[in-house]
C-alpha cells in the first residue's frame, strides 16, 4: 500500500527554521530517523520511506505554499496513490502552540496551502495532521507570525511534539485516521 505524506512549507534557506515550514521541518525528522535522503524531483523534493510493509513517499513542495496543490496533484497521480491514502502536515494558527489534531477532511481554515490543494484536488475529503503554532501575534502581523522564526521557548518544545507527529503519520499508515485520531487527538 503506498501513501502520499506531503509536509507544507515554502523552499529555501530564508524559510527553513519559521513556523510556516513546519510540516518541512517535520518530515526531515522523519527522513533523518530513517537514514533517508530527499531527491530534488518534479514539484518538490521526495524520499521514499517503507514503514512495516507500506510505501510512504514524503513529499516537500518546491512549488511554494500557494501552489501546493500542483505538487500533491502530480505526486498523487504519478504513485497512483488514492486519495484516501494522502495525508498533509501543516502549521495551524487556530491551535495553541505544540496542538496536534488529525482529521479526516476539513476546510482550508484561511491557510493558502490548504486552499491551493483544494482548488486543484476539487474536494476538502483528504486527511491533515494539523501542528497548532499558536496566535501570539497582534492585529495584521499573521503574515509576520508565519514567517518569523520559532522563539526560544517555542524551540524547546519542537523535538518532542515533531517524535509525536512522526508516529501519528506512521499510524495513519497502519491503523487508519479514525483510529490514529482515537490514540493521538486530545493528548
Amino acid at each position: 500500500m503506498k501513501y502520499l505524506i506531503t509536509g507544507l512549507g515554502n523552499p529555501g534557506a530564508a524559510y527553513e527554521n519559521t513556523r510556516h515550514n513546519i510540516g518541512f521541518k517535520i518530515l526531515d525528522a522523519l527522513a533523518d530517523a530513517s537514514n533517508i535522503v530527499f531527491s530534488d524531483k518534479r514539484y518538490g523534493y521526495v524520499a521514499e520511506y517503507k514503514f512495516k510493509a507500506r510505501t510512504l513517499i514524503l513529499l516537500k513542495p518546491t512549488t511554494y505554499m500557494n501552489l501546493s496543490g500542483r505538487a500533491v496533484n502530480y505526486w498523487l497521480k504519478q504513485e497512483n496513490i488514492p486519495l484516501e491514502n494522502l495525508l498533509i502536515v501543516n502549521d495551524d494558527l487556530a491551535l495553541p502552540m505544540g496542538t496536534l489534531r488529525l482529521k479526516p477532511k476539513g476546510g482550508d481554515a484561511g491557510h493558502n496551502g490548504l486552499k491551493s490543494i483544494q482548488e486543484i484536488l476539487g474536494t476538502k475529503d483528504y486527511a491533515r495532521l494539523r501542528f497548532g503554532i499558536g496566535d501570539n501575534f497582534r492585529p495584521g502581523q499573521q503574515v509576520d507570525y508565519v514567517l518569523s522564526e520559532w522563539s526560544g521557548e517555542e524551540k524547546a518544545m519542537l523535538p518532542e511534539r515533531i517524535d509525536v507527529c512522526i508516529r501519528i503519520i506512521q499510524s495513519f499508515s497502519t491503523i487508519g485516521v479514525e483510529r490514529a485520531m482515537t490514540e493521538f487527538n486530545g493528548k
